[in-house]
């Protein structure tokens, strides 16, 4: 009888079981830059995760709007870890993971560090949590970048692009 039981229990189980359904592919997806830049180099000194959106025809100041704060990417908040002291535009930051904001400007970009992290775009952003706010030169790149991007560059400077738009962040250790 206890076999039957469990039989039938085996049975119900497997057909109340349904097929994971995905989603499709992200629009704007996932990425991550890191300091030092070689993959051979797993001693890091920061990294930046962040998602891609595309331009598709809209402006950039249409989508990180002059002046408001912006998520600095697509979806969550751009989360940036450092993993040793390191200074931020001339201010050290401790070790520890952040969202990184940010406030488009024409001639300079307000770079923002806040405690807040797994959040979901600037929503739920609280200026009170800001830990360090820095402006970033923000000049005409000479390339038009469709897809928000973010790289280091040898010395540790982060570069944003995105359109016609680069801003230079600089970082130090």
């Amino acid at each position: 009888m206890k076999k039957v039981v469990l039989l039938w229990v085996f049975v119900m189980a497997i057909c109340t079981v349904n097929a994971q359904k995905f989603r499709g592919l992200d629009k704007s997806p996932l990425d991550a830059v890191a300091y030092p830049v070689s993959y051979k180099n797993a001693d890091k000194i920061v990294k930046v995760v962040y998602s891609r959106p595309q331009l598709k025809g809209r402006s950039v100041e249409s989508l990180a709007k002059p002046g408001s704060v912006w998520r600095t990417g697509a979806n969550e908040a751009t989360e940036i870890t450092f993993f040793k002291e390191v200074k931020v535009a001339g201010t050290k930051v401790q070790p520890g993971t952040y969202s990184l904001f940010t406030i488009p400007g024409s001639t300079s970009w307000t770079v923002i560090l806040n405690k807040d992290t797994n959040v979901w775009g600037a929503y739920s952003y609280n200026q009170e949590h800001d830990v360090l706010r820095v402006e970033a030169v923000a000049s005409k790149n000479e390339e038009n970048v469709e897809a928000f991007s973010m790289a280091f560059d040898d010395d540790m400077n982060l570069y944003m692009a995105w359109g016609t738009t680069l801003v230079k962040l600089p970082m130090s250790k």
